[in-house]
């Protein structure tokens, strides 16, 4: 099928979705103002200009609804409001606020439009905001797919020039004088004569005055702290204090404890259990059970878990795979079957006639790849604390889907949605883990079991990892040609179980129509222009539930992607660095390509004897990022010496920030390519611990340099980017030192390393 026709097919789709829903309703909805939640329980004396400034005599309150999982949402998203209300935000209180429409995030869904993002014009742009709608229908908030800058850069700054206009019209009342004649500085409306008048003295005037929404944003020459070297995360001094507040650390008097232990099988459910050595145990308050498990209640956490070890549990078996030789047994059965075809987003050309007999003469190069499961493992294991009384159900835990949280815990309480209270905590890591909310559903369970009590609820490292929701494990089948030094033909085929319709159907009970996107996410979408180009996914039967994992479907597909491309421009005899650049089609890719061989010192794959480097580039969210990564062979086995990275976020806003994002975005892809894996036995996974799951070690991270270009046409998210490439870059590289082609994850099944 041709792209123009999948593209038909797919906005059809769209549209029809749109016309069952009620387009007049819909167009309606999309335009309608979202009341401000801010206004709900306001006190005497405070202002809610926005739903995100709250001002009252005692200071301003900046609402931060994006969760701060250790990439300094919080800090940035302060940045922006403040930029144009014109205050320190080191000066404010950061609250995430309540769950609500206000805070949806519209970018998360127009960048899952189906048109690659190197494409603009009126149709690419046109779809971009139509996928936006539903996200504040439906109240979409999320924190993930890195959108956080690119979808609260216009919002948010908005947000602040609104309360500072009407801060200011609050004054010119006051004063008898022209708003225009005021200025701002330092959270202090300025008068003429140069007196100040603090926010904080005109808030409750400001509260009297309809929002002055026809304001004009400050340009980028005015801006005080966007775009600033330096700029100082709000957080850095709890964080280096060691007195920031997780989950794992809240408590309230008298509070009850609480574990689980569910079947590795996900899903799958208890046969029987027996409690009986778990309820003799000192401090064990109640044995209930939860879905898919059984609960322990406790005194402390440690006795906790000590009960939920001795519980004896006969669990009941899923109907899928139990181990990884038959899991990647059925990714190999559907990768190219028909019945389980699920799209093709790319088919230029004609690969089948370019691959055949009849096509032009040149090499034809084939190759298969395999990736493993792998888990999210962030350092503060998936916690929560609940407390239901009098109908009322309060919810404090790191999430990134507060609205999900809210409604399913109305759900399983038996209360409306405006009787939960969801406080959202800043998060100890989570990379994609706490877009799930199993650990929410079995506190409010066990909440239930003791009515008027805080109950935290506390998993065990072990059962973090093993009811983790994976990133999909995958298979993919490739086949390309050369031509007179040249790639010409390029056509590879992906297979994974669909994860999209998955986790939404968790969320929302609701199974999502159409393609799974996310198996070909990272390849098929590749700016570069090959003649005959092809990129098929199929989807495998579902088998161990499986989630977003950093960078998500690209995670994957940029490994499948860029190594073949890499074995193809080497068949062709080419440069890896020079041929990618000539098959580019898109300028600030090409400039990131180009930047990144600047950064090296490009010359070529070879640095002399046992010495290579390879070239890694995958577009992911938008942003393109290429990276060079030098190795040495010793005797020991590789050691990865330097890492140079090329990418375009549009426009910079904490280069100090972005370079700590793509450095660990590095760590994290060639850590986890270097080892790690989850393998399945008995429906369980093998590694449930660190010691079994081992990222890079601090001695063998290697030195990194970053450059950020500002040449893309719209501002764009950092915290995944820099680990698609990653990867391939280190797969090329080992080949350019050693000759040996890994196409298999983790690379350390086949090579060491030191």
């Amino acid at each position: 099928m041709s792209r123009a026709g999948t593209i038909a097919r797919r906005t059809f789709l769209i549209g029809s979705a749109a016309i069952a829903g009620g387009v007049a309703f819909g167009v309606y909805m999309a335009k309608k103002p979202i009341p401000n939640p801010l206004l709900d329980d306001l006190k005497e004396g405070e202002a809610a200009i926005t739903p995100f400034v709250k001002i009252d005599a005692s200071g301003i309150t900046l609402i931060t609804p994006r969760a701060d999982k250790g990439q300094g949402a919080y800090s940035i998203q302060a940045y922006l409001i403040a930029e144009e209300l014109d205050i320190d935000p080191a000066t404010a209180t950061l609250s995430p606020g309540m769950p609500g429409q206000a805070y949806y995030n519209g970018t998360v869904l127009s960048e899952g439009a189906p048109v690659p993002a190197y494409q603009e014009g009126f149709v690419a742009e046109t779809l971009r905001d139509f996928m936006a709608v539903p996200a504040k229908l439906f109240s979409i908030q999320i924190t993930g797919g890195s959108s956080t800058v690119p979808d609260g850069f216009e919002r948010m700054r908005l947000a602040g020039a609104t309360a500072r206009e009407t801060l200011k019209e609050a004054a010119a009342r006051r004063m008898g004088l022209s708003r225009a004649a005021l200025k701002t500085r330092e959270g202090a409306v300025i008068l003429p004569n140069g007196t100040e008048i603090a926010y904080t003295d005109l808030a409750a005037e400001a509260a009297e005055i309809d929002p002055i929404t026809d304001v004009a944003l400050r340009p980028a020459s005015e801006w005080r702290y966007l775009g600033k070297r330096d700029l100082p995360r709000l957080d850095i001094l709890r964080k280096s204090t060691g007195t920031e507040v997780y989950g794992i650390d809240l408590a309230f008097p008298d509070m009850l404890h609480a574990t689980v232990r569910a079947n590795p099988a996900v899903g799958a459910g208890v046969a029987r259990y027996d409690a009986s050595a778990a309820e003799a145990l000192r401090g064990v308050e109640k044995i209930h059970p939860v879905t898919s498990g059984i609960g322990v209640i406790a005194n402390n956490t440690w006795r906790a878990f000590q009960a939920a070890e001795a519980l004896e549990i006969e669990w009941r078996k899923p109907d899928y795979p139990g181990n990884s030789e038959g899991i990647f047994t059925a990714l190999e059965e559907a990768l190219g079957d028909p019945d389980h075809y699920d799209h093709r987003q790319r088919n230029e050309g004609d690969v089948d006639a370019a691959l055949g007999a009849d096509g032009p003469t040149g090499d034809i190069v084939e190759a298969r790849y395999r990736v493993p499961y792998l888990a999210h493992a962030p350092l503060e294991p998936m916690n929560a604390v609940v407390r239901v009384r009098e109908g009322q159900v309060e919810i404090w835990t790191g999430t990134q889907i507060p609205v999900f949280v809210r409604d399913r815990a109305a759900k399983i309480a038996r209360v409306s949605t405006e009787a939960v209270k969801v406080y959202v905590l800043p998060m100890g890591g989570s990379f994609g883990h706490r877009l799930e909310m199993t650990h929410v559903e079995q506190a409010v369970e066990l909440a239930l079991a003791v009515p008027g009590r805080h109950l935290k609820l506390t998993w065990s490292r072990e059962e973090d990892m093993s009811h983790d929701y994976p990133r999909p494990a995958s298979v993919a089948a490739a086949r390309g040609k050369v031509v007179a030094g040249k790639v010409v033909a390029f056509d590879l085929s992906v297979s994974q179980s669909a994860m999209a319709p998955e986790w939404f159907g968790r969320l929302s009970g609701m199974s999502l129509p159409g393609p799974d996107a996310t198996i070909t996410t990272g390849a098929c979408d590749q700016p570069f222009d090959i003649p005959d180009y092809r990129v098929t996914g199929y989807r495998a039967p579902s088998m161990v539930p499986v989630s977003s994992w950093r960078s998500v479907g690209a995670s994957s597909n940029g490994f499948y992607h860029d190594c073949f491309l890499d074995e193809l421009i080497h068949a062709a005899g080419a440069d890896p660095l020079a041929e990618r650049i000539r098959l580019c089609l898109h300028d600030p890719s090409r400039r990131v390509l180009e930047a990144v061989g600047e950064m090296s010192g490009w010359d070529g794959p070879s640095l002399g004897a046992g010495r290579g480097r390879g070239v890694g580039f995958c577009m992911s969210f938008g942003v393109p990022c290429a990276q060079v990564v030098e190795v040495t062979q010793t005797e020991a086995g590789i050691r990865i010496d330097r890492v140079h990275v090329a990418v375009d976020v549009g426009e910079v806003l904490d280069p100090t920030n972005l370079e700590a994002q793509v450095f660990g975005g590095v760590i994290f892809g060639l850590g986890h390519a270097m080892n790690c894996a989850l393998t399945y036995e008995d429906h369980a996974p093998l590694e449930t611990n660190y010691h079994a799951y081992e990222g890079m070690r601090l001695y063998q991270a290697p030195k990194i340099e970053v450059r950020a270009l500002s040449t893309g046409s719209r501002i764009r998210g950092i915290g995944e980017p820099g680990v698609p490439p990653a990867a391939p870059a280190l797969a090329n590289a080992i080949f350019a030192a050693t000759g040996q082609r890994i196409r298999e994850l983790p690379l350390n099944k086949h090579i060491d390393f030191v």
